[in-house]
């Protein structure tokens, strides 16, 4: 069964940096997608990288501070974050997509999430 476990979340002040991992076990192929989401009021998606081809999206709020990667080797997705603002305070999630469109399809095998907290 799938299993995505996250780590790395603490607390930082603004304009701090803080890498986020997540660990995937479980899963009988290669080829799917990462994504890491925040909650806010609802889960706000945040990046997702495409393990089979490397490609990476981000949202808009995050994009040129965060960096999403892959270790295939270690089954662990990375999320780098810097430049962090106290609006990224909040609780990390990642989760899968094995769908066909990878980072555009539905998402499952959430971990339990990480908590990330910036200080003003």
């Amino acid at each position: 069964e799938p299993k995505l476990v996250e780590s790395g979340g603490g607390v930082v002040q603004t304009g701090g940096s803080l890498t986020l991992s997540c660990a995937a076990s479980g899963f009988a192929f290669d080829d799917y997608a990462i994504g890491w989401f925040r909650q806010a009021p609802g889960n706000e998606w945040v990046s997702c990288i495409d393990k089979s081809d490397g490609q990476t999206y981000y949202a808009p709020s995050v994009k040129n501070r965060f960096t999403i990667s892959s270790d295939n080797a270690k089954n662990t997705v990375y999320l780098q974050m810097t430049g962090l603002k106290p609006e990224d305070t909040s609780t990390y999630y990642c989760a899968a997509s094995t769908s066909f469109i990878k980072c555009a399809g539905d998402f499952h095998s959430w971990g339990k999430g990480t908590q990330v907290t910036v200080s003003s």
